[in-house]
């Protein structure tokens, strides 16, 4: 796991539990890390994908700036992606999804010929050989039920790009009274605890 990528998408700030969940697990690591890319999707927005940036990321010669500009990004992002070896996930539960900056970042990496491509078979994804850490983090209890769609969602998302060995922590309840959002807190530190070992 010498290089890392980790992902926050809390529109929390300081107060975000998944953010202070991804921070402990990274400290948990300590010298057996060689970098640490951060990159706080809310500090740092992604563009949100339209017509106009979807075929930027096409190439060509003829891109308006605002296009290229996104190519920049999706390319800087992508490269990022490339020389991570463990990818650190934020991914608190917004109204049954993930949190719309992080969808953006799906959407600028997620480009065929590059992250994925089309065969006779149907798409491969390009990015493999890496660990994926997804902290996901709920006001309410959701896991393995009909409410957690954003699950399914993320396995098949990082697995169109060739991420398949995804592993989930869970922080739930943490909006359902102090007891519980302790217990939710402490069962996902005692998950990432069981992780790093």
């Amino acid at each position: 796991m010498s290089n890392v990528l980790v992902l926050k998408s809390s529109i929390l700030g300081d107060y975000s539990q998944s953010n202070g969940l991804i921070e402990h697990l990274v400290s948990s690591w300590g010298n057996s890390v060689s970098s640490v890319i951060e990159r706080d999707l809310v500090a740092t927005p992604i563009p949100v994908l339209d017509g106009e940036i979807a075929g930027g990321l096409r190439g060509g010669d003829t891109l308006t700036a605002r296009q290229e500009e996104a190519l920049a990004l999706s390319d800087m992002l992508i490269n990022e992606l490339q020389n991570s070896d463990t990818i650190v996930i934020a991914a608190p539960m917004y109204n049954f999804s993930v949190p719309t900056q992080l969808k953006n970042w799906f959407d600028i990496i997620a480009r065929a010929g590059v992250t994925f491509s089309y065969t006779e078979n149907g798409p491969v994804g390009l990015i493999t050989g890496k660990k994926v850490i997804v902290v996901t983090t709920r006001g309410g209890m959701h896991k393995d039920g009909p409410t957690d769609t954003m699950v399914p969602y993320l396995k098949t998302i990082l697995g169109f790009i060739g991420l398949t060995d995804v592993e989930f922590v869970y922080g739930e309840a943490l909006a359902m009274g102090e007891e519980m959002a302790a217990k939710g807190i402490t069962n996902a530190k005692s998950a990432l605890e069981k992780i790093s070992a």
